[in-house]
């Protein structure tokens, strides 16, 4: 008897080296994978990887691209019809992850994305992290229309027909465009509240240029994926998220300033490539209720 041929998956961990003790662990997490053939490369962003465990290649970008054009440069260099994209503070929880994983794929000719759920070890998980308007039990899975990037299982047909990560955005909000274009390019995209992963929760403001890139990121999105009246009324409507937000203290208060100057970058500087959303996609986000207009 022939024994079944098991999935192939590529593996892409990104890093830019400081923190090796969470990159080993999110590297033995996707080496022990049982039911599934892993072909693993460390991506360096702006760093040569070294003792890295063996079955990793390690790939060096001589300086830092930004966290989406980090990812794209390694996947020319794994093998497998499936993508798993991880970073170097994530590991995936359970030696069975990707096989379960790969069974949802084969099921589903369609399926182009999965979002597993994440679980902060000794601390509560962030809510944002669930990528639906309606939280509710984070074990409910759901079709969505963003992503939380720090895992995630992607099949290779749709991330190529998505055209892959935006590498303009390099930091914040390059997940919600794979997610529109994976759509758009005809598949689904999915959160599995079944499936999980492990990660520290995190203030992502933490980062001095959060502010900033946030909201030029929320302009590009537009710019580069709506069309007209879609556009305006995604940017009025983080607009006034923002303002909204920042009457709740003086923190808030502070953030306006980096805030604006990211906004008014994001109508003035180049946004890269224009693939405005499909009508028929529109339609299928609006019927699912999350229009795109925040």
């Amino acid at each position: 008897m022939t024994a079944p041929v098991r999935p192939q998956v590529g593996v892409v961990v990104l890093t830019q080296g400081t923190r090796p003790d969470d990159l080993d662990a999110a590297l033995r997490s996707v080496l022990a994978q049982v039911d599934v053939e892993v072909d693993v490369v460390c991506v360096g962003n702006g760093w040569s990887p070294v003792g890295l465990p063996d079955g990793v290649r390690a790939l060096a970008l001589p300086e830092n691209l930004g966290i989406p054009a980090g990812r794209n440069a390694g996947v020319p260099h794994v093998a497998g019809d499936l993508l798993l994209f991880v970073d170097d503070d994530a590991r995936l929880d359970g030696d069975d992850f990707l096989s379960r994983a790969a069974a949802l794929f084969a099921a589903d000719d369609r399926l182009g994305v999965v979002q597993p759920r994440v679980e902060s070890p000794g601390e509560t998980a962030p809510t944002r992290w669930i990528p639906r308007m309606r939280k509710g039990d984070p074990r409910r899975s759901s079709p969505v229309f963003s992503l939380w990037e720090g895992v995630l299982v992607v099949r290779r047909a749709a991330f190529e027909a998505a055209g892959g990560w935006g590498d303009e955005f390099f930091y914040a909000h390059e997940g919600i465009e794979l997610a529109w274009r994976v759509w758009d390019a005809g598949y689904e995209v999915w959160y599995r509240g079944d499936l999980a992963c492990l990660h520290p929760a995190i203030d992502p403001a933490r980062h001095d240029f959060y502010y900033r890139l946030n909201a030029r990121n929320r302009v590009w999105l537009a710019r580069r994926n709506l069309r007209w009246p879609f556009s305006w009324a995604y940017v009025g409507s983080w607009t006034l998220v923002a303002l909204l937000r920042s009457v709740r203290s003086s923190a808030g208060r502070r953030s306006l300033r980096p805030w604006f100057a990211g906004w008014r970058e994001g109508w003035r500087a180049d946004p890269g490539e224009r693939r405005p959303l499909k009508g028929r996609t529109v339609l299928a986000m609006t019927r699912r209720g999350r229009p795109p207009v925040v």
